[in-house]
């Protein structure tokens, strides 16, 4: 089982958002959260270009890789190149209901076959020393998410998973898209919180829907850690607060010059590889949502960054619109 103080916030894997660039910016905004990559399936680490795929900077620890598949063998030495890579824990996508998932027969629709998934653990569990932990939803389609929920728990913390993350909604296999899936089947927080009433002894999380820090809060009183998804993504100046919230770090007003500065010189660096920085300010433009200023940031990110030969003096340009006397004298 996890230590309950290490991943008690984590931010959740989402697919084209959490990649490495993504989780470079989040950890310049929270020392202490769990970051998780974007869904790698386990044929692609093990015959694809690792380093493209698996690649991150020191900087991100703690930092989870999720795999996709369902074959253990696969799973396992994927598993093994991952802890090869650097990666503090692996995670096993339960949850993903996308139509490319269900053809690979992994994702959401493993909620069908628990005990598959709990020799997928077993099989990573045998492979590595780090942790090995679950993602799954409450249930898929027609399922009672009673018994389906408390099924596949049963099975994977008995194969020794360390965690179990549960979005808590069902997915719909048919009928609704992966966006559908994400905001239409309704939360039930009370079904997580039942699992770990039952479940005491265990590392159980829940995400789904989570949009503020009291709301994080408030799960913490029923299970042992909370995933901040889109609210993370598209407001991640929430993040700035993880570490005095939950962590027991010194409130302090956070540098944002400091923050530019370093995402100046990370973006530089992936120019001179080769990269744009539209590949990382993609993920920066909601962070001074709500502030004086943030419109013509967002602008000025989603239109000047992606001009041929843009470099980080575009980030700065677009720091210059943020009025942060506007915004303090508001608040007094």
């Amino acid at each position: 089982m996890l230590k309950n103080q290490d991943h008690r916030v984590a931010v959740a894997p989402m697919m084209d958002w959490t990649d490495r660039h993504c989780r470079f910016f989040h950890r310049q905004l929270t020392g202490r959260a769990l970051l998780y990559t974007e869904m790698v399936v386990a044929d692609a680490v093990i015959h694809g270009a690792r380093e493209r795929l698996l690649g991150f900077d020191d900087v991100e620890h703690p930092v989870a890789l999720q795999l996709g598949g369902s074959d253990p063998a696969k799973l396992a030495e994927a598993a093994r190149i991952g802890e090869a890579f650097g990666y503090d824990e692996i995670n096993l996508n339960v949850g993903c209901p996308s139509d490319r998932v269900q053809s690979g027969t992994f994702g959401a629709c493993l909620m069908k076959t628990p005990v598959l998934v709990a020799e997928c653990v077993a099989a990573m569990k045998a492979a590595v020393k780090i942790p090995v932990t679950v993602k799954c939803r409450i249930g898929v389609d027609d399922q009672d998410p009673e018994p389906a929920l408390d099924t596949l728990a049963d099975g994977v913390l008995a194969a020794g998973a360390d965690a179990l993350w549960v979005h808590a909604r069902k997915a719909w296999l048919e009928g609704l898209s992966p966006k559908e899936n994400r905001e239409i089947p309704p939360l039930d927080y009370e079904r997580v919180y039942r699992l770990k009433a039952r479940k005491p002894n265990e590392f159980i999380g829940i995400n789904g829907g989570i949009q503020s820090l009291g709301e994080v809060s408030a799960h913490l009183g029923h299970v042992d850690g909370a995933m901040l998804g889109r609210a993370a993504y598209h407001t991640p100046g929430i993040l700035t607060g993880v570490d005095a919230a939950f962590y027991g770090e010194a409130v302090a007003a956070f540098d944002y010059a400091a923050l530019i500065d370093a995402m100046g010189g990370y973006a530089a660096r992936h120019i001179e590889r080769g990269g744009r920085l539209g590949h990382i300010t993609r993920h920066m433009v909601g962070l001074f949502h709500g502030l004086p200023g943030a419109r013509r940031f967002r602008q000025i990110l989603s239109t000047d960054a992606n001009k041929p030969g843009a470099g980080p003096e575009v980030l700065k340009n677009a720091f210059a619109a943020i009025n942060f006397a506007a915004a303090e004298a508001e608040a007094a």
